[in-house]
């Protein structure tokens, strides 16, 4: 029996993934077995997109939140002429491969985004979809559609238990984001067994009240139906769509498929010829790939290639119509630096008292008149964490240049969509109470592991949030933050370090930055005009030297440096000199050279208090063993903020109390 092309070529995609499963003896055969007809249906007659070139800008993004089923991707990708090749797809889960067990950004060519813990992919979706509203309604102009392209996501039913799914998609609906297409492989079955041992929910209602166009496929083998539903959804482009598509988890594979036991284990040898039997796949030979098969998928690269030249052809008219446009849209997609940016940002005077999230919203609003891509917002706290742009619109259906995005309190949502966003070019702000960066975290650590450049914008540090009490007052977070891959922490003293600390999130391109800033009013420290654009940027260093031979020194963060400025004048009365350290970053610290370091913290001075209103977890690697640690290991109390710190002992007669009991 001869097999129409299609049906050989979605085969293929079936067999390479038992293939490679069963050589690796590792993976999840069940998803693409039965996701793959419609997967073959967008990438040959949908998706935009050039595998000669896979980071062209106007392709259309496409993410596989489901990561599990990874081996349909690299599939895909191998036979539409990506640079992954036969040998990637044997060496499958195999250490350094390039087709790792789950997709990883930055590994395999067009993988967008990293993905796997469920549910994420969905609001890395919706980053993108809005990055490119952004970009379209910032750039465009009549005759010059430089941005124009959709994003793709197939999920599982997964992926839409997981809470940030739900929080994404009614963010989605709310902005009436019409490019963005998610392709639902609804097979009713989860890792434990049949869906409805936990799920029950109408997903068509539940879109639908989002404002998502749901669109229904009955058979997922039925390539006609699935081309015209994809065809529905681009249709209406003032909603996002969700097409639910029924499959049939391990479909091939007679023992297991419509069952959990197709999850996630190879089929075996037996169970593999009885699925290749099904296929009509009469080659004996494992990673077999017919010619006509590559035939089949070659229109793709010679469409993309095609589709790429005309839209350079359209940007070098774009460049003599629009010329300063074009000049900012390439400065952005290159990840250049507007001119003169960082001496732009606000310097402070001894007279000058404020909170470091003050000063924290008086370096984003200048920043964001250099930086065109510099877009974000809170969830739902602008008023507390000053992040509010003050000279731009809010991101809405209608205003999509706007620079202020409401994400309302969907944390855990924020942070996804902010890892879209950054994926897409921009430089996303985002922002909550460092406490309920618990919320997030999930997303964060995503942000970690693709080195992601979003800037966490995190107040209210310490118990000093007072009357709110333990609920509210971080104690672990600087701790757990700090073990995190990756991630540069910044716990600013003032102002002028937090500007310093602005600078640094804006250069970090290599990986999250998180700010960590205070809600109360602080002294601008002596010493810190001078020295913290430095200082800060070598992660710690020396602010105010002792007034003799120092015996020992105070190192503190944030506003615990002003503790530690108040007892230095104390001790040294009692002819006790200590240096104080001011260390906003362990990371930026730890990147500094021997020299440097030893200059900062002499290894000869044994005696260190460390002062710091959360955890002790990590500082005895810089108190060393002869030093002590101010800490609060305990969580916090409700009371006026100052009587809560002095409760834990953060006190001026307290730290001197305690350093002179090191003497």
């Amino acid at each position: 029996m001869i097999q129409p092309i299609s049906t050989l070529s979605i085969n293929t995609i079936r067999t390479l993934t038992i293939d490679s499963i069963e050589k690796a003896q590792h993976g999840h055969p069940g998803m693409p077995l039965g996701a793959a007809p419609m997967a073959y249906v967008l990438w040959k007659y949908f998706l935009k997109q050039n595998p000669k070139h896979p980071s062209w800008f106007n392709r259309d993004r496409f993410v596989l939140s489901a990561g599990h089923g990874s081996m349909l991707l690299y599939a895909l990708l191998h036979l539409s002429g990506y640079d992954v090749s036969l040998d990637d797809l044997k060496n499958f889960r195999q250490l350094g491969s390039k087709t790792p067990g789950h997709p990883e950004y930055g590994v395999t060519p067009r993988v967008e985004a990293t993905t796997g813990p469920l549910g994420q992919g969905i609001p890395t979706a919706v980053g993108m979809a809005m990055a490119e509203r952004y970009f379209a309604e910032k750039f465009n102009r009549e005759g010059f559609p430089i941005v124009d392209h959709l994003t793709y996501t197939i999920c599982g039913d997964g992926d839409l238990m997981e809470g940030v799914s739900s929080e994404a998609a009614s963010l989605a609906g709310h902005l009436k984001l019409g490019r963005l297409i998610v392709l639902y492989d609804s097979n009713n079955v989860s890792l434990d067994g049949n869906l409805s041992l936990a799920y029950s929910d109408d997903t068509k209602k539940r879109f639908e009240s989002y404002g998502w166009q749901v669109i229904s496929v009955s058979d997922g083998n039925d390539l006609d139906e699935i081309k015209a539903a994809i065809h529905l959804a681009q249709s209406d482009l003032t909603r996002p769509s969700l097409i639910e598509i029924k499959t049939t988890i391990g479909y091939g594979a007679p023992s297991v498929e419509g069952t959990h036991k197709a999850h996630s284990d190879p089929l075996g040898p037996e169970e593999l010829k009885r699925a290749k039997q099904n296929y009509n796949w009469h080659y004996d030979e494992p990673f077999y790939i017919p010619e006509a098969v590559y035939q089949d998928f070659a229109s793709i690269q010679s469409e993309g290639e095609k589709r790429e030249a005309d839209w350079n052809n359209l940007l070098t008219r774009y460049k003599q119509s629009y010329p300063e446009l074009y000049t900012e849209f390439t400065r952005i997609l290159n990840g250049d630096f507007p001119l003169n940016w960082e001496a732009q940002l606000p310097n402070y005077d001894l007279t000058d008292q404020l909170a470091t999230r003050v000063a924290s919203s008086q370096a984003l609003n200048i920043l964001a008149h250099s930086f065109t891509e510099l877009i974000g917002g809170s969830a739902d706290l602008d008023a507390s964490t000053r992040t509010r742009l003050k000279d731009f619109d809010d991101f809405q259906a209608q205003t999509y240049s706007g620079r202020n995005i409401r994400f309302g309190v969907r944390e855990f949502a924020m942070a996804a969509i902010a890892n879209g966003l950054a994926l897409h070019h921009l430089r996303p702000f985002v922002s909550t109470f460092l406490v309920f960066s618990d919320y997030l975290r999930p997303a964060l650590r995503l942000s970690a592991l693709m080195k992601l450049p979003v800037i966490y914008v995190f107040t209210h540090d310490s118990v000093a949030v007072g009357q709110d009490g333990p609920t509210h007052q971080p104690i672990e977070h600087l701790a757990s933050f700090r073990a995190m891959p990756n991630v540069t922490v910044l716990r600013p003293a003032d102002g002028n370090e937090t500007s310093a600390a602005w600078a640094v999130a804006m250069k970090n391109q290599d990986g999250p930055t998180l700010l960590i800033l205070g809600r109360q009013t602080l002294p601008t420290l002596e010493g810190t005009k001078e020295k913290a654009r430095e200082g800060v940027s070598r992660g710690a260093y020396v602010l105010s030297e002792a007034a003799g031979d120092p015996v020992g020194l105070l190192i503190a963060t944030g506003s615990e440096v002003h503790l530690a400025i108040k007892a230095q004048k104390v001790l040294e009365k009692e002819n006790i000199y200590v240096s104080v350290i001011s260390m906003p970053s362990w990371e930026l610290f730890e990147k500094q050279s021997e020299t440097y370091k030893e200059r900062v913290l002499p290894r000869k001075i044994t005696k260190r208090l460390v002062l710091e209103m959360g955890s002790r977890l990590g500082w005895r690697e810089y108190a060393g063993a002869f030093g002590k640690i101010m800490s609060i290991d305990e969580f916090g109390c409700s009371g006026p903020g100052d009587q809560v710190i002095e409760k834990f002992g953060f006190a001026v007669d307290n730290v001197v109390k305690q350093f002179k009991e090191m003497l």
